[in-house]
């Protein structure tokens, strides 16, 4: 059994997602094993409580020292033996210690097709604004593998989404999570 530690930060939808397909048996031979989150009173947690899963939260707030976070943050993943961590709306940049000890088994959800609208400062709907001020057609998500940069590992899956006439960052951040559920 595939033992996944799920990283968020907020609301939890691709969190969620994930839930959904292992109760549904899309995604088989796997559990969750903890949800860690890097803020408190997030709705990501009352997800995991909803799916009686553990969850932990390691907030920066609580730590001194971006180092002693750092620590806490990779004993909070290395206390539940996970073969996979998910980040899954994850806004925190992972320290190169957990990257190195975690190599290959770290994957990330992007709100964009790679190598588009990606890197330092592209996250949630600002990568929806981006992709509509740019006037671009065609938007998506794409999973790949965590390295030491910014959205530059290897691709693993992309899904398309077409951009309508009047899409509104919201609209389009709702379409592409109901594609990434969908199929």
């Amino acid at each position: 059994m595939l033992r996944i530690a799920v990283c968020v930060s907020g609301g939890g939808t691709n969190l969620q997602a994930i839930i959904d397909r292992i109760a549904d048996g899309t995604i088989r031979n796997a559990e969750i094993v903890r949800i860690i989150s890097n803020k408190p009173g997030v709705y990501a947690l009352e997800r995991a409580k909803n799916a009686g899963v553990e969850s932990a939260v390691v907030s920066p707030k609580e730590y001194g020292t971006r180092e002693e976070f750092n620590e806490a943050l990779l004993k909070s993943i290395d206390d539940c033996s996970p073969d996979l961590i998910v980040l899954a709306g994850f806004l925190v940049v992972l320290p190169e210690a957990i990257v190195k000890k975690y190599a290959g088994k770290i994957i990330n959800i992007h709100p964009s097709l790679i190598p588009s609208f990606c890197g330092d400062g592209y996250y949630g709907l600002k990568v929806h604004e981006a992709a509509l001020k740019r006037g671009v057609k065609v938007t998506g998500a794409t999973v790949h593998f965590v390295d030491e940069g910014t959205d530059t590992g290897p691709i693993i899956l992309q899904k398309a989404v077409y951009i309508k006439d009047g899409d509104t960052p919201e609209v389009l951040q709702k379409r592409e999570l109901w594609k990434k559920r969908s199929g």
